[in-house]
């Protein structure tokens, strides 16, 4: 291990130090994320192809990919009528011969010798005769073994100036100089739990498989460590969320709960009473809220939320509620100010669509705590918009907004409660994986007399149907709208 502490041997090095980079390909590797001798170690192939076996020159057939072992016949160099140069190489072992082509690259007999050993791989085509376009190929020397040959060879995913043999040359290189210089991350415990192979073994099999078995131990190691490592970290960051109580502490009243079931226009489902008493639990705590609410379109979450709203305003507190679209954003304020309004709660929008003297308006009454509820898009978290107390933040498809956007507008108060929803489908575990940080609630089911939701993808071909169906909708005085998904510029 002492020779891992040399500079030359320390994975932290920088890539110019391996043998065969230097400074001109270091900065082409720069490209494809490796600056590192670590990072070359975890740059990780894309695919195999399987070289391991030489089949005899009888055996091949075409349209299938061999790796065959021969002595080089014959080679020559011509144009075709068009110009194009051809290079032919011709090969044999003891059951037949067979071609080798490239095009346009005439160099290629500098490459090779009569008479020397050579191994190569490809796709076996049939023209005239049997040949293989462009094969990669070893010259075997000694019969010694090869890194390109008689092996499961790994494919890297390459950039301009870099060549599959010259990475997977330096990556071998890497492999056998420090991958045993690696520490090892995960517990000697939770790798005999679960039957785990060491950082050192994935790394050389990862790269180098000496077998399809091998391989299959090194991928299931390193990405359980990933995700191990993911989950380690979204766990600290939820403890550290958890263990904060500085948050906003709400007080609760059964009555509130039953005068929201009456003002409310339909009776609550069995899911959403459960997110309801979540959501109590969390703000009644004094610690912050962090809750991610998870159902399909139709399922009800923004009744759940409209219950949180009134719990913080009937306990002195702002809230406000940032929805990634002007429409999904007057959609909210519609269908909240006519359940909200009528028991004195003060609603406002604030979108870039309303004009700037009403604006401003808008804002000096959140700030002065004349607002009670404010709806909005990215507006929400300009510099200028102060909020007196702000104690629940509601955010509406939380995966269209960045980190930092929903940062910006959770220090706008002093550790709000945060509920977010979502009708994006994400299975639980990923969920789990994905939102680790958060506490989650699903509702699955869906309110009564809910009609289901049927789609249907149609080919392109069929347009004019599409929009037959539209004309029939609209003829019957019912409504239809059109996504068309654009890119914006930020």
């Amino acid at each position: 291990m002492e020779q891992c502490l040399k500079i030359k041997q320390n994975t932290t090095a920088p890539i110019r130090y391996l043998k065969g980079v230097g400074p001109k390909k270091s900065l082409l590797l720069t490209r494809l994320g490796v600056n590192t001798v670590e990072d070359l170690l975890f740059y990780l192939p894309r695919r195999y192809e399987d070289r391991s076996t030489f089949v005899l020159i009888r055996d091949i057939k075409v349209g299938e990919y061999h790796a065959i072992k021969a002595e080089i016949l014959n080679m020559s160099v011509f144009r075709t009528r068009k110009g194009i140069s051809v290079f032919h190489l011709v090969i044999g072992d003891s059951s037949g011969l067979i071609r080798c082509v490239w095009f346009n690259m005439p160099f290629m007999k500098k490459n090779f010798e009569k008479g020397q050993k050579i191994a190569v791989y490809g796709k076996v085509e049939k023209y005239d005769k049997i040949q293989i376009n462009h094969p990669d190929y070893e010259i075997l020397e000694n019969d010694t073994g090869s890194i390109h040959m008689g092996r499961i060879v790994p494919i890297y995913s390459l950039t301009q100036d870099i060549t599959q043999r010259y990475l997977r040359s330096i990556a071998y290189d890497a492999v056998g100089k420090y991958a045993s210089c690696l520490q090892e991350t995960l517990p000697i415990h939770v790798r005999a739990k679960r039957k785990m192979v060491d950082i050192h073994f994935a790394i050389q099999n990862i790269h180098f498989p000496f077998s399809f078995e091998n391989l299959e131990k090194s991928y299931k190691r390193l990405v359980f460590e990933e995700f191990f490592l993911l989950q380690v970290a979204l766990a600290l960051k939820k403890h550290g969320v958890k263990e904060k109580k500085n948050g906003v502490s709400h007080k609760l009243d059964t009555n509130l709960f039953e005068a929201f079931k009456k003002i409310i226009p339909f009776e609550l489902t069995e899911e959403q009473i459960k997110a309801i008493k979540d959501i109590e639990k969390d703000m009644a705590s004094e610690k912050s809220m962090n809750r991610l609410l998870e159902g399909d379109v139709g399922s009800g979450k923004t009744v759940v939320a409209l219950y949180a709203i009134l719990l913080t305003v009937k306990n002195g507190y702002q809230a406000s509620i940032m929805a990634p679209t002007e429409i999904l954003a007057r959609q909210h304020y519609m269908t909240m100010s006519e359940i909200l309004m009528p028991l004195g709660i003060n609603i406002r929008l604030l979108i870039s669509g309303i004009p700037k003297d009403k604006k401003a308006e808008i804002k000096d009454e959140i700030r002065n705590g004349a607002v009670d509820v404010v709806i909005g898009t990215h507006a929400l978290i300009q510099e200028d918009v102060r909020f007196k107390v702000l104690g629940l933040i509601v955010v509406d498809e939380q995966h269209k907004f960045g980190v930092n956007q929903r940062t910006i507008l959770r220090d706008k108060g002093r550790n709000p409660d945060v509920l977010i929803l979502t009708a994006t489908p994400i299975p639980r575990t990923l969920a789990l994986t994905v939102y680790g940080d958060l506490d989650i609630t699903f509702i699955k089911q869906m309110p009564k007399g809910r009609r289901p939701i049927t789609t249907f993808w149609l080919e392109e071909e069929k347009r004019e149907q599409v929009y037959a169906f539209i004309r029939e909708e609209v003829n019957k005085d019912r409504q239809v709208y059109i996504v068309y998904p654009r890119i914006e510029k930020e």
